[in-house]
């Protein structure tokens, strides 16, 4: 019975290596589809394997050292372990630009549209148009007290605090 115990073992730990295998080659896989570099502890870690396991048996060492050829063969070919990093990065960066400049773009049209407004306000108004525009305010200041008598006798507008009478208007005239 005893060699049958020892069989059963034999054959349990052999099972349990190949297991152990697999799940390396899995995070082998991993490792060289991410293009990370490839470390013991780390494999171990994703592997969930010991590093001795790792170090001590020759099935896993020789994985491990033909995955780290082709990982220096890939980087001396120009796939670096932060290329896809930096290729998002710069996609990212792009469309940042292409944004900003859009909102440049929208903000400097509506400063000329603003700026354009505040030339047509800056023009002087004709002597006609003026004289016009004053009896237009007179008229309807005299309109406003017609309307509240009460307030217009106290020098107040409809609304308007004791505290808070205009002061009296002066005339400026332009040179």
């Amino acid at each position: 019975m005893s060699t049958s115990r020892t069989d059963a073992a034999v054959q349990a730990r052999r099972q349990t290596t190949q297991e152990m295998l697999e799940r390396l080659q899995t995070a082998l896989a991993a490792v060289s589809r991410d293009h990370m570099p490839v470390t013991v502890a780390a494999l171990a870690r994703t592997a969930r394997v010991s590093r001795t396991f790792l170090y001590q048996n020759q099935q896993a060492r020789a994985l491990i050292e033909q995955a780290t050829r082709s990982n220096r063969g890939a980087s001396a070919t120009g796939c670096s372990p932060t290329q896809p990093a930096w290729r998002e990065r710069a996609l990212n960066a792009e469309e940042a630009l292409t944004q900003a400049l859009r909102e440049i773009r929208i903000q400097r049209t509506h400063i000329a549209e603003l700026l354009g407004k505040i030339r047509d306000l800056e023009h002087d108004i004709p002597a006609g148009s003026l004289q016009r525009i004053i009896t237009e305010n007179t008229t309807l200041k005299s309109a406003s007290t017609t309307a509240h008598p009460g307030q217009a006798a106290r020098g107040r507008a409809p609304g308007q605090r004791a505290s808070e009478q205009p002061l009296p208007r002066q005339t400026h005239r332009r040179p």
